[in-house]
């Protein structure tokens, strides 16, 4: 079974769009992993690299509001996916993104901004690491001699759709 989480990486914004996520230049490449070095390109952040080890090493992101926004490109689930990303959490989501995450067998887990606001509080903690239990509901994070955990609501075809890796796979038990 597929395991969700990883080592976080914290993108402190809102609106982060699908033209930040994967240039629009880039859609033409043939493979997902053709893909793969431009992971977040064009995201303009203080102190963020795109190609820092950071970023290339993270299993999970965390962001603020209304991820994924702009183009309803698959294209943008499937450099997180290629890069080794299985989960993004936000306070929301563009719908289509959402749908793209959740068709690809990713997670796209929503949190209150509360619950946003305390996980960004391990955003300066080296070691921070979110783990995922898509179908318990549950996430936890740990990092600094800390950890906390976070219980979160997925609908069951959701659910479903991820647990069984994206909707082709989910199709091929079904029909």
């Amino acid at each position: 079974m597929k395991t969700f989480g990883g080592p976080a990486l914290f993108l402190d914004r809102s609106d982060i769009n699908t033209d930040e996520i994967i240039p629009a230049k880039y859609l033409t490449e043939i493979t997902k992993e053709d893909l793969k070095p431009y992971l977040l390109e064009d995201l303009k952040l203080p102190g963020f690299d795109p190609k820092a080890e950071k970023t290339r090493s993270a299993g999970v992101v965390v962001a603020r509001a209304n991820f994924g926004c702009g183009s309803s490109r698959e294209h943008a689930p499937w450099v997180f996916e290629v890069n080794g990303i299985t989960a993004v959490i936000a306070e929301s989501f563009a719908r289509i993104f959402r749908q793209n995450m959740f068709n690809c067998g990713m997670a796209a887990i929503e949190l209150p901004a509360g619950q946003i606001d305390k996980l960004f509080g391990y955003a300066d903690v080296a070691d921070a690491s979110i783990a995922i239990d898509v179908e318990g509901q549950r996430l936890t994070i740990k990092g600094g001699g800390r950890e906390e955990s976070v219980s979160f609501e997925i609908s069951p075809f959701d659910k479903a759709l991820v647990l069984a890796g994206g909707w082709v796979d989910y199709a091929d038990t079904k029909y």
